[in-house]
């Protein structure tokens, strides 16, 4: 699969790995649709890109998930269909499960899990009647093994798995393609907006996080994740390890998770 001419759809476009997707697949010949939040980020965003002229923004909050059918509505009028949607918008959180408020806990599960779930299943049928279509997910490693003082972000990235994994066994048979993108620890500013247990942002960097990966190496691996239409992809440095841990010798990496706590 090349992105020749592939109408691309980004979530969380404004900043870390959806700004360097999008600066990336600027390079490249499709069309973009950038979403976020904040629309003036995303103007910045598309000034920066080669392309601009095949570039629409739609701000939109992914916590609005009762009203994604309008949304997509409107992102499929700017070039009357949509091939790939990355669903790249999320937000994290560092606090202790017993310091957590569980409106913290719901504030991740409505953006993490049900925003991305309602404007997935909103663009669902635009894939079905074209008979082709490719979801691709940003989730975490968190997603498949967990670690302290994510309990929340942990349960809403596990929760997309599930979801997802469903959607691409039920419409396999309409060819929609299903990737799931776990990233590792990856230099952003995802720790610093991450909620803490009052549902403040942390508003510092994680020490794991300030040493990730580089954001373009990251984007630039999850971009040939996707033209392989991988099911899962596991993308950072050594911490990916903790998948095949996970799996063969859960008890191992409980006790290397308890011995590193890592924040």
């Amino acid at each position: 699969m090349t992105f020749t001419h592939k109408v691309i759809w980004i979530t969380g476009a404004s900043s870390g790995i959806g700004k360097a997707l999008a600066l990336q697949l600027s390079q490249l010949d499709c069309k973009l649709i950038f979403s976020s939040r904040r629309e003036t980020a995303l103007l910045e965003v598309k000034t920066e890109c080669s392309n601009s002229a095949s570039i629409e923004i739609l701000p939109f909050d992914l916590a609005d998930y009762l009203n994604m059918k309008p949304i997509t509505e409107k992102a499929l009028s700017f070039f009357g269909h949509v091939d790939i949607l990355i669903n790249n918008g999320g937000i994290s959180q560092r606090s202790l499960i017993i310091d957590t408020d569980i409106l913290v806990d719901k504030r991740l599960m409505d953006v993490d899990y049900l925003g991305t779930v309602a404007l997935s299943k909103a663009l669902l049928p635009h894939f079905i009647a074209q008979q082709s279509g490719h979801f691709v997910t940003v989730t975490s490693l968190m997603g498949k093994f967990s670690s302290p003082y994510r309990s929340a972000y942990c349960g809403a990235k596990h929760a997309l798995h599930g979801f997802f994994d469903a959607l691409r066994l039920e419409h396999d048979k309409d060819h929609i393609k299903v990737t799931m993108i776990c990233p590792g620890f990856v230099n952003t500013n995802v720790a610093i907006n991450a909620l803490t247990g009052d549902g403040s942002s942390q508003s510092t960097q994680d020490t794991a996080t300030k040493n990730g990966l580089e954001v373009f190496v990251f984007a630039k691996r999850m971009l040939k994740a996707i033209q392989k239409e991988k099911f899962e992809a596991y993308i950072g440095k050594g911490e990916t390890k903790g998948i095949y841990l996970k799996r063969f010798f859960p008890r191992l990496l409980h006790k290397i998770i308890l011995k590193s706590q890592v924040r």
